[in-house]
């Protein structure tokens, strides 16, 4: 795949967040997208005709991660107010409010059947909610890491977390059994390649880590980027042939996926590149800054 085959051109710029925008995601099919940010607002677009659809609002503190259902009709979103939110889309009203979480929510996720919402916290906690009970109490706390947990990703039979303490944990919750893998450097995003065999995990040293999910062996490390302070976002392409990634300076990276070079950067936005989604099916992406836009990028 060459140069030309991945997105760097700007096909639209999405405003309307006053302040950072903090994470951007595609829904599943790449139709729109789901903005959030520090003015405490959630934005539903299409991105691919640069139009505003719909604002949520009901956080009391910035929101900082944001994930929608298969079939668009819930998304669930969480924060500095240390709570997650489970909204219906049309109507925009909070669902349900789960608590628990002793401090900041970095990141939330719904598993494969839209059942259950698990959220990473900044008190060292991965938490799963039951959507269908009325209960609000969690139905599984993982309190292993020793740090921060910044990001999480699902499979049908796994929880997987990466955190400040610099491991990347995977618990099978059929066995109950927990995998630990300790790259040395806080991790502050972890992303699945498409075909669920890797893990990307963004670390605090400016390195992107691409490891093997069976036997935690480190398969390549990709740099060129900056990323020292901020939690950025990682991706691999829908091909999975690159990965991808912003920096604190403005830019983004595209690296082959094997040989780890960089096939193309260039400057996305004015200051930190925050979030970056790719398309699950197009050669398309979004991108969010803490310059307050989401730019939306093509062939």
């Amino acid at each position: 795949m060459s140069e030309l085959e991945v997105p760097g051109k700007e096909a639209n710029v999405l405003k309307g967040h006053e302040g950072a925008v903090l994470a951007a995601r595609f829904n599943s099919d790449g139709n729109y997208c789901l903005s959030c940010g520090k003015d405490r607002t959630i934005r539903l677009w299409n991105p691919h005709r640069g139009i505003h659809i719909k604002t949520y609002k009901s956080h009391a503190r910035e929101v900082r991660d944001v994930h929608v259902t298969p079939d668009n009709s819930k998304l669930c979103s969480c924060g500095g107010d240390r709570q997650i939110f489970y909204w219906d889309v049309s109507t925009g009203r909070v669902i349900r409010k789960f608590r628990g979480h002793d401090g900041e929510v970095n990141a939330v996720k719904f598993n494969e059947y839209s059942s259950v919402v698990v959220s990473a916290g900044y008190d060292q906690s991965l938490r799963a909610w039951d959507c269908r009970s009325h209960s609000t109490e969690p139905i599984q706390v993982i309190d292993s890491f020793s740090d921060s947990v910044m990001s999480v990703c699902l499979t049908k039979s796994e929880i997987i977390g990466g955190s400040v303490d610099g491991t990347v944990r995977t618990f099978d919750i059929r066995i109950g059994r927990e995998i630990s893998d300790d790259l040395g450097q806080p991790v502050n995003c972890i992303s699945m390649s498409n075909d669920g065999n890797c893990i990307l995990a963004s670390c605090l040293d400016s390195t992107l880590r691409l490891l093997d999910r069976t036997s935690g062996e480190l398969l390549q490390e990709y740099k060129g980027h900056t990323c020292k302070s901020y939690k950025l976002d990682c991706c691999l392409t829908n091909t999975d042939a690159h990965v991808t990634g912003g920096s604190e300076d403005g830019f983004i990276y595209f690296w082959d996926l094997v040989d780890a070079s960089v096939v193309s950067s260039f400057r996305a936005h004015s200051s930190v590149v925050t979030s970056v989604s790719y398309h699950p099916k197009d050669s398309c992406m979004i991108t969010a800054s803490v310059d307050g836009t989401i730019r939306v990028w093509k062939t």
